[in-house]
């Protein structure tokens, strides 16, 4: 397994590690642009966008796009983040240079006026499914009430106000800004040839435009604790999300904050596994940790009957104050290293995941992680290192927003 890397004249990055016993490729263009870099009036653009480089270019309609890609049996899709815009495909290595056009062939998107149009409808139709979806709901309303007027707090999906008023003039002005050679990292991982890749990238993306794509307000989010209660008629569960401060991507503390993470609210095995979920008492709770750039954070979840709400968060915040008291056990320091190594190592078995991983490794810390990496910097987590994230981030402090049947909850002590 080697790892290579090339940066194209317009300033396009183009990273590959290469597998020889791998049977397959899988390749992805990164576009560093998501929510966070929308301004208001265009809210929504970026997921809008990357709906509409499906919708067809000067050389291909949609209809093509889905059938070259069917024609060479890629497993293809593409996703938008706050911070990100990913396309991918995957790939036997005999179609590298076809899933290398197609790809870089729709990053070039034609954004025809009725496509637009008809797409617009789409993106209202999703947004309208999503507000049928309480944990969703309640996902949006607490990221709102925790960044605040961060960046981070814009919504992927925009708002109806936002999409409906959206021109196809702005998305246009949007990408021109924003898909360009520096703002773009091609990875690949599997079996391939590297110096045939460089080519075809250089082929299909060399005479794309280069310039700067900075972006604004990387900062840590200030955080802001808050307790709301917001009503949803025909709702049954009542669904509660908790938010607090957490490292930085390219904090040193990172892996430390993911463990904790772990030990605290993985689906199996954790601290509210045990006291929420196992006994009945929740259907879901959890706790995940989301580091983005100049800032992180602690998500925490909660579903449950209503009548069981206020008890279940008062056991969260002495599950919280506990382990800010007293920190981890070893047994549980090490159940969740293991875990997390074995995810790692499972996910890194297909070039899919090696590919994901590679292409995120270089948009936040602009270096190559090997597999091997990861699993030193996770075995090096400490019960010293994970006391100084309690220490720095501490779980006193939390916005917390429930959204369900109730009216009213008692803020927890």
């Amino acid at each position: 397994m080697s790892f290579q890397q090339h940066t194209l004249d317009n300033g396009l990055n183009v990273i590959g590690e290469i597998s020889p016993s791998a049977r397959s490729v899988a390749l992805g263009f990164f576009v560093r642009t998501g929510a966070r870099d929308e301004a208001p009036d265009v809210s929504g653009v970026s997921h809008f966008l990357e709906h509409m480089v499906f919708k067809g270019t000067p050389r291909r309609t949609s209809f093509d796009v889905n059938c070259d890609f069917d024609r060479i049996g890629a497993n293809y899709n593409a996703f938008t983040s706050e911070e990100n815009t990913v396309f991918y495909a995957a790939v036997l290595p005999e179609y590298v240079p076809q899933a290398v056009d197609i790809l870089a062939d729709i990053l070039r998107p034609s954004l025809r006026g009725e496509d637009f149009d008809g797409e617009k409808k789409v993106i209202l139709e999703e947004i309208a499914m999503y507000e049928d979806q309480p944990m969703w709901c309640a996902y949006d309303h607490a990221k709102k009430a925790y960044f605040a007027d961060h960046p981070l707090g814009n919504s992927v999906l925009g708002s109806v106000a936002s999409i409906q008023g959206l021109t196809r003039d702005q998305m246009q002005a949007y990408y021109d800004r924003r898909y360009i050679g520096p703002n773009i990292t091609v990875a690949a991982a599997g079996n391939f040839d590297w110096p045939e890749l460089v080519n075809l990238i250089q082929q299909h993306c060399g005479a794309w435009p280069s310039g700067k794509a900075p972006r604004k307000g990387i900062r840590p989010a200030p955080g802001h604790e808050s307790f709301r209660v917001v009503p949803k008629d025909k709702v049954q569960q009542e669904h509660v999300f908790l938010i607090s401060p957490a490292p930085a991507a390219n904090a040193p503390l990172r892996h430390a904050a993911d463990v904790l993470a772990m030990i605290l609210g993985d689906d199996t095995g954790s601290r509210l596994h045990w006291a929420l979920v196992d006994p009945g008492l929740a259907d879901s709770a959890d706790v995940s940790f989301h580091d983005y750039e100049g800032t992180g954070s602690f998500f925490t979840s909660l579903s449950c009957a209503p009548e069981q709400t206020q008890k279940n968060l008062s056991i969260l915040r002495g599950i919280f104050r506990q382990i800010q008291a007293d920190g981890v056990s070893a047994a549980e320091l090490a159940q969740a290293k293991s875990k997390v190594l074995s995810r790692i190592v499972r996910a890194s078995e297909r070039p899919m995941g090696r590919m994901q991983a590679l292409g995120m490794a270089w948009t936040y810390l602009g270096e190559y992680r090997s597999m091997d990496d990861e699993l030193k910097a996770f075995e090096a987590v400490t019960a010293k290192k994970l006391r100084q994230v309690l220490d720095r981030y501490p779980f006193t402090e939390m916005a917390t927003l429930a959204l369900g049947p109730l009216t009213k909850l008692r803020k927890p002590r």
